[in-house]
């Protein structure tokens, strides 16, 4: 099996953005440069690597973030309680607030399938009980033809990832007991099966099972206790990327997808691996 030293050409940390108030939902975007949010400054910010960062939008408590297959940026925006789209001429829209008539809840990740099917979690714990329309928490799909469709209902859905064959969804579960799920998809994005793919439970505050990747070999990449633990495609753990602040989410990038991004806290950090990550199917 991999060791870290084996995933990682260095373990020099480069800080491409401070000063901020919670980073999270990095994307790379293959005009060179990373997009993420500041959840609690409630702002959408891009940063080239040797340059400052810069504000892109305001949000409503954005969160995850990825493309569709036109290359617009989707989003959840948790405080909003929505996903949104940007459309190619910078308009915002909302892509789904509800479910069969009812708000959702807090919407937090979201990824897209070579399909163009989105994927996104919806935990509720953290809406009031009497401001709650939808009882469970789920993930969801948005079907390329815009209808919306629940895959399951989870404890606390957090990050998503999928297999390199799609196959697989890995779903973070952030409060309660710490895992991650691994949920069998049909092609129609219907959930077969689930099973516990690993076990991220650990003493310590510093850290929840959140933000995920996985590499063109298969490798798992999801924030946590002390950092990111990094699993091999069997759920085995190799290591875990301590990171100079708490992290909440990752993404691979830069023209060799091998620049491992993290929003960690006030500040966002890079990493260089051996491993390119996979890349959106935007990216062609």
């Amino acid at each position: 099996m991999a060791t870290l030293s084996a995933i990682l050409e260095t373990t020099d940390f480069e800080k491409v953005a401070g000063g901020l108030l919670f980073t999270e939902g990095p994307l790379w975007h293959p005009e060179g440069f990373f997009y993420f949010v500041d959840i609690r400054g409630n702002v959408l910010c891009r940063v080239t690597p040797g340059l400052p960062h810069e504000v892109v939008r305001t949000t409503e408590g954005g969160n995850g973030t990825t493309f569709d297959l036109q290359g617009r940026l989707i989003n959840c925006e948790g405080a909003g309680r929505r996903v949104t789209r940007t459309e190619l001429d910078g308009t915002v829209v909302t892509l789904v607030d509800h479910f069969e008539g009812k708000r959702l809840n807090r919407p937090n990740d979201v990824i897209c399938r070579s399909d163009g099917t989105l994927f996104f979690t919806d935990p509720g714990l953290r809406v009031p009980l009497a401001e709650r329309e939808l009882d469970n928490a789920c993930i969801y799909r948005i079907n390329p033809d815009d209808t919306v469709a629940e895959v399951g209902p989870f404890e606390y859905p957090n990050g998503l990832a999928l297999s390199p064959d799609e196959r697989t969804l890995y779903v973070a579960n952030t409060r309660w007991t710490q895992y991650i799920h691994a949920v069998e998809l049909n092609e129609a994005g219907e959930m077969s099966n689930r099973r516990i793919f690993a076990d991220m439970s650990a003493e310590g505050t510093n850290g929840v099972p959140d933000g995920m990747k996985v590499d063109v070999e298969g490798r798992v990449f999801c924030t946590g206790t002390d950092g990111t633990w990094v699993f091999s495609p069997d759920g085995a753990l190799i290591g875990i990327i301590e990171t100079p602040e708490l992290c909440a989410n990752i993404a691979f990038g830069g023209p060799d997808m091998q620049t491992l991004l993290f929003t960690a806290s006030t500040s966002v950090y890079t990493l260089r691996v051996k491993t390119p990550g996979l890349p959106h199917p935007w990216y062609g």
